[in-house]
This record gives structure tokens, sequence and C-alpha cells, in this order.
């Protein structure tokens, strides 16, 4: 008697299956036709091979067909068994000090909300500045820059401390999600918020991800090195700015109906009773989020590092107990960061020393030869900025394009150091246009309170805005710091 074999997995299990085998076949595909096209005149095979599988594991960034790390560990792995490159090679990312300074601040970010001071910071500003609607989305901007600094998680930090108390400010005032009230406070906040939290995470080093691999490229393609404090002193007229006018823009096309909110600074300052006063463990990540920011700033001048200055805060949260071991094993966002920032920074890496970007950068220059420099850079930034409509994550984005544009830019002529932080800027501030391009924006769209159209719609004024205050104001900005 015959049995048929049963599949005895659960229902939900087979919906949440991590490798989707159709876009996982489609992937490799790709990597296999471009590994058997022959090199171009003057590139090295081995140079070849690492941009065919360059190129399919950022297509598995994009159309994941697994999680990020996965795509990552399948990408260094073929590295090694095509022989592209050595064991030692394809590890060598994991000692970059760049992605440990990230993965450290991970860490770090987990102290805000494990103690809460994160969100007590959020309903303090809305205590203060919270009696009208206008002045709450300022206040929750102000939290997203204050936490920004030691938060390099802009999806724990807007979706994990501020969306949660947008949407209990939303249901204080009646605005709910799909029952025709969400244009009293909920769709504005929200969309305030989002957009807000791209700026914020353009401008700190620490503030997003995927920044610190924008600065190890810019090491490796240009030489030039971008520090902390440098980041923050070039980002800070722009994003200040536009803090302050996308609120305003905002209210202008999309105006909540509840205009006054005194109600919101008595439930923050309800909240804020709830909670009680500071507790020690507060206190704790007060004196160690300013030593560190201290360090950030001047330790460069004392021989301190950014990196050394995030394994003393560390150090200093673990001895003081506000984390525990198991925080750091259990801050599954760090270690998954660790993975895929590691083999992409190995590849971009013996991509530029294998000598494809500098045979890259040399073809492109053909397509921009007769512009001056600063036309070039704002053709080729405005382009950079608007492909990100094509990506769905902007580590895929910076992974795949970055160091080309910088690389092209470099050649005709544009200042190294300027080009690699408008780029670096871009690759936050482009995430404002859809509702899948930046980790943040899944988790706002989708508590439906705006649709896709005004999502759309609002995000290409916002993006129009961005490239006239980051090319316009922050240029004559940074004519004044000499980096042109």
């Amino acid at each position: 008697m015959q049995h048929e074999s049963k599949d005895f997995t659960p229902p939900e299990n087979k919906k949440k299956r991590e490798v989707k085998m159709i876009p996982l076949l489609i992937t490799v595909a790709i990597g296999v036709i471009i590994w058997n096209i022959n090199p171009p005149a003057g590139l090295e095979p081995e140079a070849w091979q690492l941009f065919a599988i360059f190129v399919a594991t950022i297509i598995g960034l994009i159309i994941k067909p697994a999680p990020m790390g996965v795509v990552a560990i399948l990408g260094l792995t073929a590295t090694v068994l095509t022989q592209t490159l050595t064991m030692g090679e394809a590890l060598s990312g994991f000692s970059n000090s760049v992605i440990w300074l990230i993965v450290i601040a991970f860490f770090i970010s987990r102290g805000f909300i494990k103690t809460g001071l994160g969100t007590r910071v959020a309903y303090f500003f809305v205590m203060k500045f919270g009696k009208k609607t206008l002045g709450l989305s300022y206040a929750l901007l102000l939290s997203d820059l204050l936490l920004a600094p030691a938060m390099p998680s802009n999806t724990a930090r807007a979706g994990g401390i501020i969306l949660p108390i947008i949407r209990s400010l939303s249901e204080t005032y009646g605005s709910r999600a799909g029952d025709g009230t969400e244009r009293k406070v909920g769709a504005f906040l929200t969309k305030v918020a989002f957009q807000g939290d791209m700026v914020t995470s353009a401008m700190f080093l620490t503030a997003m991800a995927a920044n610190p691999l924008a600065m190890s490229l810019t090491a490796e393609i240009t030489g030039e090195t971008i520090t902390w404090t440098g980041w923050m002193i070039a980002a800070s007229v722009p994003g200040l700015i536009s803090l302050i006018i996308i609120p305003l823009v905002i209210y202008k096309l999309y105006p909540p109906e509840i205009k006054e909110t005194p109600g919101a600074a008595e439930l923050s300052r309800q909240k804020l009773k709830d909670m009680g006063p500071l507790k020690i463990s507060e206190w704790y990540m007060v004196g160690v989020f300013f030593l560190i920011l201290s360090l950030w700033i001047f330790g460069p001048n004392m021989g301190i590092d950014a990196t050394t200055t995030a394994f003393i805060g560390l150090g200093a949260l673990l001895l003081l107990q506000v984390l525990t071991w198991d925080d750091v094993k259990n801050e599954q966002g760090a270690w998954d960061t660790l993975v895929w920032f590691a083999a992409l920074v190995m590849m971009a890496t013996f991509l530029n020393s294998l000598g494809m970007i500098p045979w890259f950068s040399g073809l492109m220059e053909g397509t921009v030869s007769g512009m001056s420099w600063i036309v070039a850079l704002i053709v080729l930034a405005i382009v950079y900025f608007y492909s990100h409509y094509f990506f769905a994550s902007n580590t895929a984005h910076v992974s795949a394009m970055y160091g080309a544009f910088l690389a092209v830019l470099v050649a005709v002529g544009a200042p190294p150091l300027l080009s690699a932080l408008l780029l670096a800027f871009f690759s936050n501030l482009f995430s404002c246009t859809t509702h899948y391009g930046s980790g943040p924006a899944p988790a706002f769209f989708g508590t439906g309170y705006v649709s896709q159209n005004k999502w759309w719609s609002i995000g290409f004024v916002i993006s129009i805005i961005h490239i006239v205050v980051w090319l316009g104001i922050g240029g004559l900005w940074w004519k004044l710091l000499g980096l042109w």
C-alpha cells in the first residue's frame, strides 16, 4: 500500500518561507548570463566575474528572493567557489572598522528604546510645542533629530519611537485609518514625520545604516575621508532648512482638519507622569550619549576615531548594566547589518582594486564630456536621486550606483569630497519619493492614513524642494566650508 508523502509544514509557515525559488532562479540566471559574456577590452577576467556576482547580489537585494543577509552570504560564497577571490579576501569586509561603527551604534540605539529615554524625549517636546498641529509636527521632528546621531536604524527610530506616538495622538483626536477621519490629524503627522526622518537620516553619519557604506566607498575610490563631524557640519544648514520647510509645505498641500491640539500637550504630560522621574538607567543613557557625541566631535583631535568611540559607548552601557550581553546578542538588526554590509563592502573594494570601477568611470566620462564639472555634478546627482524609483532599499541603491557615479564625477573634475557628500546626502533624501524606498516607508504607509497617490504626489514635490535646498543653499554653504 502506497502512502503519499505529506508536507506537515503549517500553512502560515508556508506563506513565510524565507527563500522564494523563482526570484532566486532569476537572480542566479542574471549572474550567469553576465558571467558568460566576454569581458570588455582592457578589463581583467576576475574583475568581470566579480561584477557578475555583484550584479546578481544587487538584483537579489532588489527583488528579495531571500533576506538581505542570505543574499549577501550567497554572493560571498560565490566569490570563493568561483575562485574569483580567496577566502581571506572574501572575509576581509568583516575587519572593516566602518562596519563595526554602525553595528555598535545599533547596540547603543537599543539603550534608548530599552530605557524608554527615546519615548520620554518625544513626549517632552510634544508637551512643550504640541498645542497646535503644526507645532506638534515640529516637536516630532525635533525628537527625531535629537535621537538620530546615535540611532542608525531610521526604521527603529521613526517606526519604533515616533510612529507609536503619532498613532496615540491621532486616535486621541478621533483620527483613524479606514473610517474617513484620516485627515483630522493622522495623515498630516504621518507624512511629516516620515519625510522628516529622511532628512535627519541624511544629517549624521550614524543616522542611517547605509551612510557608512557611502563613507567606505568614498575612501576606496577617492582616498578622501569623511569624518563624523565633517558630515554633520556639511549637512547642518541644508538639513535644518529642509526640516523647517517640509512641515509648512505639507501643511499647505495636505492640511489637517484639526489645527489646534491642546489635548496633545496634556496627553504627553500624563504619559510623562505615568513614566515617573528619570530612572537611573536613563541618566546613565544620557551620560553615555553625551560622551559618545563629544568623542565623535572632538575625539579625532585626541587620536580616538569614530569606531573606537562607539566601542567606548557600548562598553560603558554594559558596565553600567543599561544593556546586558543578552541585549547585544538579541539585536538582530545589528548582526544582520554586519553580514550584508561586510559582503557589499568587500565586493565594492575589490571591484575598485581589480579595475572595474575605474574602467566604468572612464567609459561614462564620455557621456558628460564637454560639460563643466558643476553641470555634470547637478545632472548626475539628479539622475542618481530619481533612479531611486527603481529601488526598494537605500542599501541596494548605494551599493549599485554610489561608487560608479562618484568615480565619474571625480573623473570629470568635480571636487571628490563635495561629490561624495552630495551623493551621500541624496542617498537618504531620495527615499522621500515612494512608499517602498526605505525601511520606514512601509511602516508609515502601512498605517493607512495616506493613500498611495497622495504619498507619491507629495513625495515628488518634496523631492524638488530637497534638490533646490541641498544643491542651492547647500551649495553656497559648502562653498563657505571650502568644499569647492
